[in-house]
C-alpha cells in the first residue's frame, strides 16, 4: 500500500449552497471552488469567466517594459543585431522560438544561442556573451534565465552591449546590472501577472513591441500557441492571466497555424478532433517530447521545429523529438530503479534527516530532475539528486524537488556557502557543488528541513475535495466539471474519494500500471479505473478507500467515465459503524495511534510500547498506563500531555 497522508477538505455545506444559488452552478462545484479560495460570487464570476475581468495593461505593471520596448524598437530601426539567449527546458525553448518568430515578423536581425546542458549548465555565461560580441551583436535578450547571472551580465556591460533580462525565477538578494529586467517576481503577489512563466514574459514583451510598431495583426495567434505550450510544460500556475490566455490558446492548438505544432500533435497521438486541447495533452504528450530534447540532445531541434514554415522539416524534427523522448524514458527508468535500489540497500535514514540526498556516478544529469520528482512521489520527502562530473569526480551537479511544506530555493540559499551555481523556485531547483562539500551539504539541508518539516509531513500528500458515491459519477457530472478547466498547478483537477470500494478485478498492464474494475457497497454501478505506476502494489486489498480524478475514455466509438486513482488506503476507521475515529500521527519523532469514541467522551492515545493515555472530554485528569485498573492519574494540562493531546486532535481533525 502507498504510504500516504490524506487531507480531505472540510465540507462548507451552507456556504456552498449560497455560492451555488448566486452563480447557478451545483453545490458540488461550489464546494470545489471554495476549496480553491474562491468564496464570493464576484470571485467565482472572474474564475468561471476570466474575460469578464478588466486586466491592467502590462506596461503599467512591469517597471522596465516601456524601456525594453523602446530599446528593441531602436535596435530594429537601426538594424542592429539582436541575440536571444534561452534555456534548454520547454519554457526556455518555447520562449526563444516565440521571440525569434516575433522579432523576425517585425523586421529584426535576430539570432539565438542556448547553453549546453552538458558543457555549460543553466543560464547565460561569459563565453556566450563574448561570442555574441565577436559576432557584432548589439543587444542581448535573455529568456527564462539571467536573473542570477551576475558575472555574465557584468561582462556584457563591460563589452558595451545592451542587455535585457526576461526571467521568472526567484529574485536573488542583489539584481544584475542589466539595462532592463522583466520578471513577474518583482510585482506584488496580488498581480494577475505574478504567476507567468518565462514564455509569458516573452509573450508580453513581443505583443507590447508589436503593438508599438503597429504590426500585431496576424502575430497574436501563433505566439499564443507557443505561450500555451511553454506555460503548461513548465508547470506554471494556471491562475490569473495564465488562465485567461490559456483558455484561448488551448482552443487554437488542435488546428494550429504552426507547422511544427501540427507535426508534434501528429507524432504524439493527440486527437486533432477536439474542440480544445487539455493541459494533460501538453503535460503528458507534447511537453515531454519538447523537454526531452533539452535534456539529452540539441535544443536547436526544437527551435527549428517551432519556427519553421516547411512541413517536411517540421515532420522530420517532430520524429527526432519522438525518438529522443523514447531514449529519455528509458534513461529515467534505469536511473529510477538504480536510485531506489541504492536507497533501500544503503538504508539511508531519510526520515530522520527529513530530506533525501543521493549522489551517484554515471547518471545523466539531463534526466535526474524527472527521477527526483518520482522519488518525491514514492517517499514523500524533499529529494536532492546529483551525479559526478569529470573523470576526477571533483564536482557534482544536481536537481532538487520539494514537497508543499519545503521551499527548495530557500533551502539552496540556506546552503549557498557550500554551492557553486544554484537557482530555482518553491518546488524545484538546480545546483552544483564541489564533491568535498557533499557531507556538509547533506547536513545543512537536514538542518534546514528540521526547521520546516515534522515527521508527519514525510508522506506523499493526497489533497481531496469531497466525497462521491459511484452513482453520482455520470457523464453529466463530468461535463459540469469542464467549467473548471484548464486545470493544473494552482488550479488542480478536482480529486474525489469514495469509502469502502470493492476491487472486483485487477491486473497489471503496460509498464507497471494497474487496471481495475471497482464496485461500491455492492451497488449496481461498476466503474473502470487505472492507477499509473502502481504495479508494485499488486494485488490491492479487496476492500479499500480510494481517491481519484475523473477521466473520459473513448474507445471504439464509445465514451465512458473512468477513475484515475491517486490515493488508496484501508477503509477509513472514522466511517465504521461504531463511529469511532482513529488516526496515526507523530509527535517529537515518535509514532502514536489515537482514537475517539462516537460519544466524544474519551480520547485514547497509545504509543509504540502499548502505553495508553485516556482522557474524557472536559477533564483535567487522565489515566496513563497499559491497563485501566493499574493506570496512574496525570494532569493533562501539563507538559508533555497537553501538546500530545493537541497533536492527536489535529490528526483526528477535531475542532
Amino acid at each position: 500500500m502507498p504510504n500516504q497522508r490524506w487531507h480531505i477538505a472540510s465540507a462548507q455545506t451552507e456556504k456552498a449552497h449560497q455560492l451555488a444559488q448566486a452563480t447557478a452552478i451545483s453545490p458540488l462545484l461550489s464546494q470545489i471552488l471554495i476549496n480553491r479560495g474562491i468564496e464570493t460570487p464576484q470571485q467565482a464570476q472572474v474564475y468561471l469567466n476570466p474575460l469578464s475581468q478588466v486586466m491592467p495593461a502590462p506596461i503599467d505593471e512591469f517597471p522596465d517594459l516601456a524601456i525594453s520596448v523602446e530599446m528593441l524598437k531602436e535596435a530594429i530601426t537601426d538594424q542592429q543585431k539582436i541575440a536571444i539567449c534561452g534555456d534548454y527546458d520547454a519554457d526556455g525553448m518555447t520562449s526563444t522560438a516565440l521571440l525569434i518568430r516575433a522579432l523576425r515578423w517585425l523586421g529584426a536581425d535576430v539570432d539565438y544561442a542556448i547553453p549546453s546542458r552538458m558543457k555549460d549548465g543553466y543560464g547565460i555565461n561569459e563565453r556566450i556573451v563574448e561570442e555574441f560580441a565577436a559576432e557584432g551583436v548589439a543587444l542581448i535578450l535573455t529568456v527564462d534565465n539571467g536573473i542570477c547571472a551576475h558575472s555574465a551580465i557584468a561582462r556584457a556591460v563591460e563589452l558595451g552591449l545592451t542587455i535585457i533580462i526576461t526571467d521568472h525565477h526567484d529574485l536573488p538578494p542583489q539584481l544584475p546590472d542589466a539595462d532592463a529586467i522583466l520578471n513577474p517576481k518583482q510585482l506584488p503577489e496580488s498581480s494577475v501577472y505574478r504567476g507567468i512563466a518565462g514564455v509569458g514574459v516573452a509573450y508580453i514583451l513581443a505583443v507590447s513591441l508589436a503593438q508599438e510598431l503597429g504590426k500585431l495583426q496576424g502575430l497574436t495567434k501563433p505566439l499564443l500557441e507557443l505561450f500555451t505550450l511553454g506555460t503548461i510544460a513548465d508547470l506554471a500556475p494556471l491562475i490569473g492571466i495564465n488562465r485567461r490566455w490559456l483558455q484561448r490558446g488551448l482552443m487554437l492548438l488542435p488546428q494550429s497555424q504552426l507547422a511544427g505544432v501540427q507535426a508534434l500533435i501528429q507524432m504524439s497521438g493527440v486527437s486533432e478532433d477536439q474542440k480544445a486541447l487539455k493541459p494533460e495533452d501538453i503535460g503528458f504528450k507534447l511537453g515531454p517530447r519538447i523537454n526531452a530534447i533539452g535534456r539529452i540532445a540539441d535544443p536547436q531541434i526544437v527551435i527549428e521545429l517551432l519556427t519553421t514554415t516547411d512541413q517536411g522539416i517540421a515532420l522530420e524534427r517532430a520524429m527526432q523529438c519522438e525518438q529522443i523522448n523514447q531514449q529519455r524514458r528509458q534513461l529515467c527508468e534505469e536511473i529510477e530503479q538504480e536510485a531506489i535500489a541504492f536507497i533501500e540497500q544503503s538504508q539511508l535514514d531519510w526520515q530522520q534527516e527529513r530530506v533525501l540526498v543521493i549522489v551517484q556516478p554515471d547518471w545523466h544529469h539531463g534526466v535526474i530532475g524527472i527521477v527526483a520528482s518520482r522519488l518525491v512521489e514514492r517517499y514523500g520527502t524533499p529529494v536532492f539528486i546529483g551525479t559526478y562530473e569529470g573523470e576526477d569526480k571533483q564536482h557534482i551537479r544536481g536537481s532538487a524537488r520539494g514537497i508543499p511544506e519545503f521551499n527548495v530555493f530557500e533551502a539552496l540559499q540556506f546552503c549557498h556557502d557550500l554551492l557553486g551555481k544554484f537557482g530555482g523556485h518553491q518546488a524545484a531547483g538546480g545546483f552544483s557543488l564541489p564533491t568535498d562539500n557533499l557531507e556538509a551539504f547533506r547536513t545543512s539541508l537536514s538542518h534546514f528541513a528540521h526547521q520546516c518539516l515534522q515527521p508527519e509531513h514525510l508522506k506523499p500528500l493526497v489533497t481531496i475535495d469531497t466525497a462521491l458515491d459511484f452513482n453520482q459519477i455520470t457523464t453529466e457530472l463530468y461535463q459540469q466539471l469542464d467549467i473548471l478547466h484548464p486545470c493544473g498547478i494552482g488550479n488542480p483537477d478536482p480529486v474525489f474519494w469514495t469509502h469502502n470500494v470493492r476491487v472486483v478485478e485487477q491486473r497489471i498492464v503496460g509498464k507497471g500500471h494497474l487496471k481495475l474494475t471497482l464496485n461500491q457497497d455492492n451497488q449496481p454501478v461498476v466503474l473502470k479505473g487505472v492507477a499509473w505506476r502502481w504495479g508494485e502494489y499488486f494485488p490491492l486489498p479487496q476492500q479499500i478507500d480510494i481517491a481519484y480524478k475523473l477521466r473520459e475514455n473513448s474507445w471504439n466509438g464509445k465514451t465512458n467515465i473512468e477513475l484515475e486513482l491517486v490515493g488508496i488506503r484501508l477503509p477509513a476507521a472514522n466511517s465504521n459503524t461504531s463511529g469511532t475515529k482513529k488516526a496515526e500521527f507523530y509527535y517529537n519523532e515518535h509514532r502514536y495511534i489515537c482514537s475517539l469514541s462516537a460519544s466524544l467522551k474519551e480520547l485514547r492515545i497509545k504509543n509504540s510500547e502499548g502505553i495508553v493515555l485516556a482522557i474524557e472530554k472536559g477533564q483535567r485528569i487522565g489515566l496513563l498506563g497499559t491497563q485501566r485498573e493499574n493506570s496512574e492519574e496525570v494532569n493533562v494540562t501539563q507538559p508533555p500531555y497537553y501538546q500530545l493531546i493537541k497533536a492527536a486532535t489535529r490528526a483526528l481533525k477535531i475542532t
